[in-house]
């Protein structure tokens, strides 16, 4: 390193010290970062729709970007997941406070939004992306629908960004297989939910070959169960109402 004494442009000097120290704590975090994951995950060839980056036996797959943003809203998604039937499962209630975790475009938030209710009921819908894209496309729904109690909240790769003990339900449709870090999103939104509140797996049912999705974007009930067995969650039950998919339900301990 340069010694200040003889750096001609001491001010200069300092800035670049100050440089060479942030970068060096970040490769140091990044190292710390990938030790980590060395001991939760383990990386092997990617399979064609895998990202080569498995949890507790499983391959993790790739997000569907928002560029899919149309399949979200296609017409025949109602008939192929039955929306009323999930939503009879999740037990909704005035006033709750549900967080609907990789809402994409919000089809689910949208329907959930009228059954918590807004105003003196005080029902909201927390509804995360990590993708601003899908985020936009999430608020101009909301907007356009007349539901004021959507609250768009852009997640990161690690954590929902929700506050602690702040929902009394989280739903993922769909989601969870293709998180990045399936460990850290879950521990964030477990500290998010208030206690005895409720998380909601909704999958593909891995289990049944007639389902007509690729198998990495399939999940059974037996690995769902196993991922959240690691976090402070005991399972509550598990329906099997859903033409497809199958609503695996945890509580809070």
């Amino acid at each position: 390193m340069l010694s200040a004494c003889r750096f001609p442009y001491p001010r200069l000097y300092s800035w670049l010290t100050m440089l060479l120290l942030a970068v060096a704590g970040a490769l140091a975090g990044t190292a710390a970062q990938a030790q980590k994951d060395t001991g939760r995950y383990s990386m092997t060839r990617p399979s064609a729709d895998g990202i080569g980056k498995s949890y507790l036996g499983r391959e993790i797959s790739g997000v569907m970007g928002w560029q899919g943003a149309a399949w979200l809203e296609r017409d025949e998604r109602q008939q192929e997941e039955r929306a009323d039937l999930l939503l009879r499962e999740l037990g909704l209630q005035p006033g709750m406070a549900v967080a609907d975790i990789g809402a994409g475009t919000g089809y689910y938030a949208r329907r959930i939004a009228p059954l918590v209710g807004s105003g003196n009921s005080g029902g909201l819908v927390y509804a995360t992306d990590v993708q601003p894209e899908m985020m936009k496309m999430l608020e101009d729904g909301a907007k356009k629908a007349g539901l004021t109690n959507i609250k768009p909240v852009l997640g990161g790769l690690q954590s929902v960004n929700l506050p602690g003990s702040s929902i009394d339900l989280a739903l993922m449709v769909d989601v969870y297989h293709e998180l990045e870090y399936p460990f850290e999103v879950l521990d964030s939104l477990v500290r998010a939910l208030k206690p005895g509140g409720r998380i909601a797996f909704v999958e593909y049912r891995l289990e049944d070959p007639r389902v007509p999705i690729k198998p990495l974007h399939k999940m059974s009930e037996a690995q769902v169960r196993k991922e959240a067995s690691v976090h402070a969650l005991v399972w509550e039950r598990t329906a099997h109402t859903l033409p497809w998919q199958h609503v695996v339900i945890f509580r809070k301990k």
